[in-house]
């Protein structure tokens, strides 16, 4: 079963856990000094906030699924509807170890697909790039114009078949 995923960049982390945990009516199920998430049942949602995004608001949506065959499916699909993937692969962000494939929808808003495999104790393994430091591969430069951290660049995107 499939999750939605929600990225919020926040400018004071105690303040919006404090806020989100009284909106969701639960604790974050994570807590770190520049993060926090919720696995929320009802909605089905995974809700995390940082401070790293490098702006306020919604920085990136995303699906996160199950197993590999989901995300098999999930890229499978992409594909087939032409659409450019970066395909990460696995990697270390958001205190988690994930592979995950990154595509823009027509509004600009990045998205990512994803399976989670599990905890790491590092925020990003890209923990050196303390501006925006985030889930976006070395490979793909922050979006100028937005400076947020987890938005491919149109023109470093790569096909997927």
């Amino acid at each position: 079963m499939k999750r939605m995923h929600v990225h919020v960049g926040v400018k004071n982390i105690d303040e919006a856990v404090k806020f989100y945990s009284a909106l969701f009516g639960a604790e974050p199920d994570k807590k770190m000094p520049d993060y926090a998430k919720w696995m929320l049942e009802d909605p089905k949602l995974n809700f995390a906030i940082s401070t790293r995004s490098g702006k306020e608001g919604v920085d990136h949506l995303g699906i996160q699924v199950e197993n590999e065959a989901e995300l098999s499916d999930m890229r499978k699909r992409i594909c087939q509807a032409e659409i450019d993937v970066i395909d990460e692969g696995e990697t270390v962000c958001c205190y988690a170890e994930s592979d995950k494939s990154w595509i823009q929808d027509p509004a600009g808003i990045a998205w990512e697909a994803y399976q989670t495999m599990g905890d790491a104790q590092l925020f990003s393994a890209k923990e050196d790039n303390t501006q925006g430091a985030c889930c976006t591969p070395v490979s793909i430069p922050v979006v100028a114009v937005s400076s947020s951290c987890c938005e491919p660049s149109d023109s470093n995107s790569s096909g997927c078949c």
